[in-house]
């Protein structure tokens, strides 16, 4: 078997591996491919050569325990002592039950007598009631007993089937619940199941399943490894127990797998068959908590196709591994495809159970296969999502309130979110789903003809997907619509299940059949979003399903870039809220950061990620990566990633950035894209990485988003005439925040207060700015600082205060309170908000910041933090003669920062990245600390060149619209302008296109380079849009919103020059 030269370690959700160090042979960055000895998932043919046979040999030792006869006569001795047997029988009852049940000597070797003794007596007691009914099969056995060490669970069951009832029926959803899913390294449990050999009774034809769950007990120190070439030895990670057991053949086995599943983020899953038997042995490796309820979900698969498990094991290794061994056999008599040709269909879905465990779809006695449940599930998720839609009555509504009104605007607000909660909630699409399976499959059989990699009908023996699909008669979509209409009850009915049809028609590639994976994706066509709701259309979507959480992931060019946002939810009504507008968060976020990233080469885009109630965030951010690298990637792993249906055909590229709760997490989002072989992309597939390491270029170390706001700043100082030192500022975000600590540090007003999460700092007569610049470099909060450098009319109120008295006389009863609302109670010349909660100032709060005689508390405001005033605010405050600047200009000096840092992991080789990008002993190189200079630069001339054409524009029009407004416009215009240039053949007039690309490419990196090799590197989608981003931007900062097409032909001719 092959396995790679060297493993990259991946993060896990324990933290167990460590990013591998980037400066490491390249050569890791691609999966192995197995399937050289043992059989590789997937493959599509069940021919002999293509399967690992193994000899018919036992893969554990089973104990024989010595002290059995001893401990026999203790029981019966014990059981007659309790009385409740009569005597004549007891002798009998223990007999059965040490000989003839086929209980495994584990059991009698790990109870003590007394456990022993009331599991004799509970039996005796079953058979009684059995009795009682007349029915031998009413015999049903339960027994129990956990405590801290693991548990054993007996109990009757009947081979190859779920049980819907007894005690069979939640036996091993509770074994996940209690011992599996929480598994880590320091507490994790091994388990060994076996059906009992003979019947329970002379007239009971009904066997036992005994289940032993024990607690690993690793060695304290790592045993030393008997390797040479640096992997793993699975007997230095092994419990004692395990090693004690196991084959030498079935370590080999593990080890093999064990090293497949560190070179991988998915799971592994390899099948032998038995010699001289008909029995396959299924072993299925992962990491801990890479997915829940799996142990029970598998057994649901087998007996959907009518297989029972001999012998089960699940193995658990100190280096987070998990190891799932099934030992199947067919049902005799049955009339399921024989195990030859199903086997290879449990592989294939036991990718789709890993990734969707808990799929309320997947019901054994329904009749569904788990690719339809599947298939059914996320139907269910999309119709959540946008079966909710508001119709024709709001339509009406929006054309008859001004949207401009605050008051109508919020009224249309609440009807939208009212629609939306009442029209179909997921309880009523699930039970339209669960009412017409027939539909279900049909409308499946229509996605998969699309979708099924058609590699399979050539070869000699298809999969039963491929030949459930030949077998099914595939409906047109007329047909299949005209066949939902006439099927269905009503119009909620009808409205769901096409939403099933409109999904099908809008997936341009999906990782559905990938084999193996850990979360579904879908690439989207959005035209189905209707324009009354999103009058916006996006350029792509890409929508993706986990077992913990959805997301999405919308973008409005082909080069795109924004945040991955992690939505988490206090509650289960917040959880709810949350999943309803999930869509349109995320559409919103990604049209402002449209707004924003109006002069550089990528559109706008955002990510959004929604955990359910109680998953790991990061767990679910791996996933989404990992699930949409899938799409971007063309598969070429045999049984690991294969090539996909793709409807859309051109190479994409996504920049991640980061956003709410996943900035520690762009490192790993990188690396990962370089183990899965994105050779080209991965430097430049998420900005704010760690600069030591990875190259990244902090906005905070740098204060690349305080330039751009200290360029407006400066520019109202110069335009009015004014001197720093005599103005009075107010500031929201303190000096612990980058831009907080960062306006400090390039400031020199006069700071009359600091409002950040520790508290208020206030002093009329200006804060000591030696103070506030201690705490600026410490990056300390306001709540530090020193009260003795205060006037006598300066005060700090932190958030935990209660009832404090002011220099002024006035109470504070609560110091969260006062901070809540302090930005509203101040007067200055400047305010400057670095930090807050969106929507801090909105339409319903505004007028607080109007004195009674209608004079405003501030003359200047620039918007530093994202969405700190809400637009009807922002007007509002305008119409009082406030110089306001929004934050979609003012604060774009990090999305230029980030545009960058992506320019330089697409233009550098990987080698030149890692010299020139990564600190050497702690310490950038020249080439770093210059190209940042650039950076910097770039952000100075391009907020200074936006300011001065705001002004001019609200300038030429005599202050008669509002520089909000103007703001937006200017934004629009660039962007439309940029579609434009980026489709004209502009771009191909190769004189302008180098004169464009050496001015717009920094010269640090065309010296070090040089403009010919960067333009062979650089992707010719990247290319269009850096050349038409800085044709527009430079056209419309020079000649304003209104410049002629005289005015362009004359820019366009000194393009060359």
């Amino acid at each position: 078997m092959t396995t790679p030269v060297s493993t990259p370690s991946i993060h896990t959700p324990e933290g167990l591996a460590t990013t591998p160090p980037i400066l490491a042979d390249s050569a890791k960055s691609h999966l192995a491919v197995p399937g050289q000895g043992l059989y590789a998932l997937g493959s599509p043919s069940g021919s002999d050569a293509s399967l690992h046979r193994i000899k018919n040999l036992p893969g554990y030792t089973t104990p024989v325990f010595k002290g059995k006869e001893e401990q026999r006569a203790k029981v019966q001795a014990n059981v007659a002592a309790k009385g409740f047997i009569p005597r004549e029988l007891i002798a009998n009852e223990v007999n059965w039950f040490y000989s003839h049940l086929g209980i495994d000597d584990t059991y009698f070797q790990n109870e003590s007598v007394e456990v022993i003794t009331d599991h004799i007596i509970a039996l005796f007691g079953a058979k009684v009631l059995a009795y009682t009914k007349h029915d031998p099969e009413k015999l049903v056995i339960d027994l129990e007993k956990i405590d801290e060490k693991g548990a054993t669970f007996i109990h009757t069951s009947a081979p190859g089937r779920t049980s819907v009832q007894g005690p069979g029926a939640i036996c091993e959803a509770r074994i996940d619940d209690l011992f599996l899913d929480k598994a880590t390294p320091d507490k994790c449990y091994r388990l060994e199941t076996f059906r009992s050999a003979g019947s329970i009774s002379a007239t009971a034809s009904q066997q036992l399943r005994c289940y032993f769950v024990n607690k690993c007990s690793f060695p304290k120190s790592t045993p030393a490894s008997t390797r040479k070439d640096g992997k793993t030895d699975i007997r230095a990670v092994s419990d004692p127990v395990f090693l004690e057991k196991a084959s030498d053949h079935t370590l080999s086995v593990y080890q093999e797998i064990m090293w497949q599943v560190e070179s991988r983020y998915g799971p592994v899953i390899e099948v032998f068959e038995v010699e001289g038997s008909r029995e396959r042995r299924m072993v299925i490796g992962y990491k801990m908590g890479g997915t829940s309820r799996f142990f029970s979900a598998l057994s649901n698969l087998y007996h959907f196709y009518s297989l029972y498990s001999a012998r089960k094991y699940v193995e658990q290794f100190s280096n987070g591994i998990t190891i799932i061994s099934l030992y199947l056999n067919p049902l005799p008599n049955s009339n399921a495809p024989p195990i030859e040709h199903s086997i290879f269909q449990v592989m294939k879905e036991v990718s789709l159970l890993y990734c969707l465990p808990e799929n309320p779809f997947f019901l054994v006695n329904v009749g569904h296969a788990v690719q339809e449940a599947t298939y059914a599930y996320c139907g269910w998720i999309f119709a959540q999502h946008f079966c909710n839609r508001l119709g024709s009555a709001y339509l009406s509504l929006k054309n008859v309130l001004d949207e401009s009104n605050p008051a109508h605007a919020e009224v249309l607000n609440d009807i939208k979110m009212r629609f939306r909660e009442e029209t179909f909630t997921r309880e009523s699409i699930a039970q339209v789903i669960h009412a017409h399976p027939e539909l279900i499959r049909m409308l499946y059989v229509n996605f998969a003809m699309v979708h099924y990699p058609n590699n399979e009908g050539s070869q000699l023996m298809p999969t039963l997907s491929y030949q459930r699909l030949k077998t099914e008669q595939p409906l047109s979509d007329q047909e299949l619509h005209e066949k939902i209409r006439k099927t269905v009850a009503n119009k909620h009915e009808l409205q769901v299940l096409e939403s099933f049809l409109i999904f099908n028609k809008h997936v341009l590639k999906t990782n559905f059949y990938q084999p193996t994976k850990v979360a579904l994706s879908f690439r989207l066509a959005p035209d189905f979003l209707p324009e009354v709701e999103y009058p916006k259309k996006p350029f792509g979507m890409f929508f993706i399903i986990g077992n913990e959480f959805r997301g999405f992931h919308i973008r409005f060019r082909d080069v795109a870039r924004g945040g991955i946002r992690i939505v988490r939810s206090r509650n289960r009504e917040n959880y709810s809220i949350n999943q309803r507008m999930l869509f349109d968060e995320n559409y919103g976020l990604a049209s402002t950061q449209s707004l924003k990233n109006k002069d550089i080469p990528e559109g706008g885009a955002k990510g959004t990620i929604l955990p359910s109630l109680g998953a790991a965030p990061r767990l679910c951010f791996e996933k989404y990566v990992d699930a949409v690298i899938d799409l971007l990637i063309p598969g070429h792993s045999p049984g690991i990633k294969e090539p996909l249906v793709d409807l859309y055909d051109k190479p994409e590229l996504l920049f991640f950035g980061p956003d709410e709760g996943t900035a520690d997490m762009m490192d790993w989002a990188a690396i990962h894209a370089r183990t899965r072989g994105a050779e080209t992309w991965w430097k430049s597939f998420t900005t704010g990485k760690t600069a030591e390491t990875l190259g990244g270029i902090p906005h905070d170390t740098y204060g690349m988003t305080s330039l751009s706001i200290r360029q407006y700043v400066l520019g109202i100082y110069k335009q009015l005439g004014l001197r720093e030192k005599d103005i009075t500022k107010v500031q929201t975000g303190g000096p612990d925040g980058d831009l907080g600590s960062n306006e400090i540090l390039l400031s020199s007003d006069k700071t009359i207060a600091v409002i950040d999460g520790s508290g208020v700092l206030a002093d009329p007569a200006g804060i000591n700015r030696e103070e506030l610049i201690r705490l600026a470099k410490k990056r300390v909060p306001v709540g530090n600082f020193d009260t003795s450098k205060l006037s006598k009319d300066g005060y700090l109120v932190r958030v935990e205060d209660q009832d404090i008295k002011l220099p002024s006389g006035e109470i504070v009863p609560d110091g969260t309170d006062f901070r809540n609302g302090a930005h509203l109670r101040f007067k200055s010349d400047l305010f400057v908000p670095c930090g807050g909660r969106p929507e801090a100032v909105n339409i319903s709060n505004v007028a607080a910041l109007v004195d009674s005689e209608g004079k405003p508390h501030y003359k200047y405001i620039v918007e530093g933090a994202n969405l700190f005033l809400t637009q009807q605010a922002r007007l509002y405050l305008e119409k009082r003669k406030i110089v306001l600047f929004k934050d979609s200009s003012a604060n774009k000096g990090g999305v230029t920062s980030s545009s960058l840092e992506v320019l330089a992991g697409l233009a550098l080789s990987t080698q030149e990245y890692l010299d020139l990008m990564i600190f050497k002993d702690g310490k950038p190189s020249t080439f770093y600390q210059n190209y940042v200079r650039d950076i910097q630069d770039k952000i100075t001339e391009n907020a200074a060149a936006e300011f001065q054409c705001i002004w001019k524009e609200h300038s030429r029009l005599q202050g008669s619209k509002p520089r909000t407004t103007i703001s937006d416009e200017l934004s629009t215009t660039l962007n439309n302008l940029q579609a434009e240039l980026e489709s004209s053949d502009l771009y191909d007039d190769v004189p302008s296109r180098k004169g464009v690309m050496k001015r717009a490419i920094p010269k640090t990196l065309v010296d070090k380079v040089g403009l010919d090799v960067l333009l062979k590197r650089l992707p010719e989608s990247y290319q269009r849009a850096l050349f038409s981003s800085w044709v527009a931007s430079h056209f419309i900062y020079k000649y304003g919103v209104n410049g002629s097409s005289v005015d362009f032909f004359h820019f366009a001719r000194d393009l060359a020059n």
